[in-house]
């Protein structure tokens, strides 16, 4: 998975990738240092639909969050960590970056 590629490259340790909890999907979970990552991954290759960062909406970061929580619930050595929410565009080659989108 590229984004998992993109987060090793800036020194993030990928602890998961595409995992099902709570009834939604974590694309990646990353951390480095005491910061935690959880970041949404959208792909698209053609114009149609608009832009992979609008597809992100509030009921799509809602069911992140509850899986996140769940991810934490099963990792107790990540209590405590700080928590970010990330979002991954990937557009025909390109990776944009959206720290903090929600």
């Amino acid at each position: 998975m590229r984004a998992a590629r993109w987060y090793r490259r800036r020194f993030y340790r990928v602890l998961d990738t595409n995992c099902w909890l709570a009834g939604a999907e974590i694309d990646v979970v990353a951390r480095r240092g005491r910061m935690l990552v959880f970041c949404e991954v959208k792909s698209k290759s053609g114009d149609g639909f608009g832009d992979p960062l609008e597809m992100v909406d509030a009921r799509k970061a809602e069911r992140v969050r509850r899986a996140a929580s769940a991810w934490i619930a099963q990792h107790p050595e990540a209590a405590g960590l700080d928590v970010r929410f990330d979002v991954i565009a990937e557009r025909t080659g390109r990776i944009e970056h959206l720290r903090d989108a929600f």
